[in-house]
């Protein structure tokens, strides 16, 4: 069985750091993007299983990429994690709008990275 691939997203170089090593450590194999455009082209040249966005980024944010994903046949089952330093219910209703499958907000720990994406993974944690 193939390591189930993540696609991590976000405009710092740091963030991405932050959010692919305890994946990484957990034996999945991750592939980077650093703004919205190149997020869906990673979706469309890489195929990931779930994809870890943050919500505010250059050229697409990320709540523009979670509806291009989820309203596409070819990608719509692909799960996805909008991760935003917002938390206001109208930042819910909004990620609940896009189709996201789980929203986690910053500052998150690494164990909930995981936790979550193994959940929807169907993966024991």
């Amino acid at each position: 069985m193939r390591n189930k691939k993540v696609l991590v997203v976000d405009d710092s170089p740091t963030q991405l750091k932050l959010m692919s090593d305890p994946l990484m450590s957990r034996g999945y194999e991750i592939v980077t993007a650093m703004d919205g455009e190149e997020a869906l082209e990673k979706v469309a040249s890489e195929k990931p299983d779930l994809v870890v966005l943050d919500v505010i980024m250059p050229k697409k944010n990320g709540f523009r990429v979670c509806r291009d994903i989820k309203i596409s046949p070819l990608y719509k089952d692909i799960k996805v994690i909008l991760i935003s330093s917002k938390d206001q219910e109208s930042d819910k209703f909004w990620w609940e709008r896009q189709g996201a499958d789980l929203y986690i907000t910053k500052p998150f720990t690494d164990q909930e990275l995981v936790t979550g994406v193994a959940r929807l993974l169907g993966e024991a944690v």
